[in-house]
């Protein structure tokens, strides 16, 4: 699958709250909080479904991975999304596993592969 997704009972604010916390333990800070119900809403358009995405970045690893192949900048920062869906809250990101396979650069896919694990986990603690 090209995306992770997890659900929880936890309330949207509680779940980006504790998100946050563990994003920043792993040394990754939301560069980017885009509310979509709220932007749409705003500009006049029917939206009642919260969704709310977040832009994150390492700024170390943004620049190990840009420094070996530029082209993964166009998948920069990571996304992650959380969002109402049948009274629950979901909370999930693209693979960047899946991403990198668009670069077809076999030496930065153990990068990948570790990015992905960590914000897994940070998505993980959050239902926990």
């Amino acid at each position: 699958m090209f995306h992770y997704t997890v659900e929880t009972n936890q309330s949207i604010g509680e779940s980006m709250t504790v998100l946050e916390e563990k994003l920043k333990e792993e040394k990754f800070g939301v560069l980017w909080h885009f509310d979509i119900k709220e932007t749409l809403q705003n500009k006049g358009f029917e939206f009642d479904q919260p969704y709310h995405v977040l832009e994150v970045c390492n700024p170390k690893e943004a620049q190990r991975v840009l420094s070996e192949n530029q082209m993964v900048g166009y998948f920069l920062p990571c996304k992650i999304v959380v969002y109402e869906d049948g009274g629950k809250t979901k909370i999930g990101m693209p693979r960047p596993t899946s991403l990198i396979e668009m670069v077809s650069d076999s030496s930065i896919k153990g990068f990948a592969q570790d990015i992905e694990d960590r914000l897994i986990a940070c998505i993980d603690r959050v239902v926990q």
